[in-house]
């Protein structure tokens, strides 16, 4: 009885680690970038009372045993890096990355880099393009002062028009690629740091080695589908109803067992 009243608990706590990690899909649904996370989950440990194959008579085996488990755990949360949306803001500074491989290289403060989705970009005082937190492309782009106009290809050439309809060649953006995106850490404002199980990045020039080309005037929505969020969220909390129910219902058979020694 004991057994099935923490097994239940741990159902519960997988339960509200979902809603959770919902809840962050869900107040990200507009955020440039944004890739909704996913909850994987394991059952726990099984005790077992008597095991598949085991003798019942001389000569006869048991075609199944007698296991029984201790409930679940949470195992891994997952990044789905499909495409977002596409969204015209006409801003010539905002990029969009058309297909879901690759990532834009910016400069942290500790000077390592970190990569992003959010094409969001805009110029400081020194004419560089940066992100919205004034983090640095990375490698580095520097718009003239006297330029008219920008222009930025989808191979990531960047150009300008300067006086005299002079058009010049002022940088090119490079993405970068993981083996396994889904092993990058996500350090909050749209950035992601390498880890060991993501491996190196690989970098190359947008619409080469299976990378996305560049859109400019437009920004990449969330990938988050609210509607499928909202049938996640239903499916949990129905979830956690019933393991809580399983809870009270091992504590009515205790409380009559105890009221029967009465």
């Amino acid at each position: 009885m004991l057994r099935g009243l923490f097994t239940a608990a741990a159902g519960m706590q997988g339960m509200s680690f979902m809603v959770d990690t919902i809840a962050n899909n869900l107040a990200n649904a507009n955020t440039f970038g944004y890739k909704r996370t996913t909850v994987d989950f394991q059952d726990l440990l099984y005790q077992t009372i008597k095991p598949a194959g085991s003798s019942a008579y001389q000569g006869i085996e048991l075609p199944s045993g007698i296991q029984i488990g201790h409930g679940v755990r949470v195992a891994a949360t997952r990044r789905v890096f499909n495409e977002g949306s596409m969204r015209n803001t006409e801003n010539p500074l905002d990029v969009a990355i058309l297909g879901k491989k690759g990532f834009f290289q910016v400069t942290l403060p500790d000077n390592t880099t970190g990569y992003t989705r959010d094409g969001a970009f805009s110029l400081d005082q020194a004419g560089n393009l940066v992100t919205s937190d004034g983090l640095r492309m990375e490698p580095n782009i520097q718009i003239p002062p006297d330029a008219t106009a920008i222009n930025i290809s989808a191979e990531g050439i960047v150009s300008v028009v300067q006086p005299g309809n002079l058009i010049s060649q002022v940088g090119q953006i490079q993405l970068a690629s993981f083996v396994n995106p889904a092993g990058l850490a996500a350090l909050g404002n749209n950035l992601f740091v390498e880890t060991e199980a993501s491996g190196p990045p690989i970098t190359s020039n947008p619409g080469q080695d299976g990378l996305g080309t560049l859109e400019q005037g437009f920004l990449e929505n969330s990938n988050v589908s609210v509607a499928e969020e909202l049938v996640n969220l239903i499916t949990a909390q129905r979830a956690f109803e019933v393991n809580s129910r399983a809870v009270r219902t091992g504590d009515e058979m205790i409380q009559t067992a105890v009221n029967l020694k009465q």
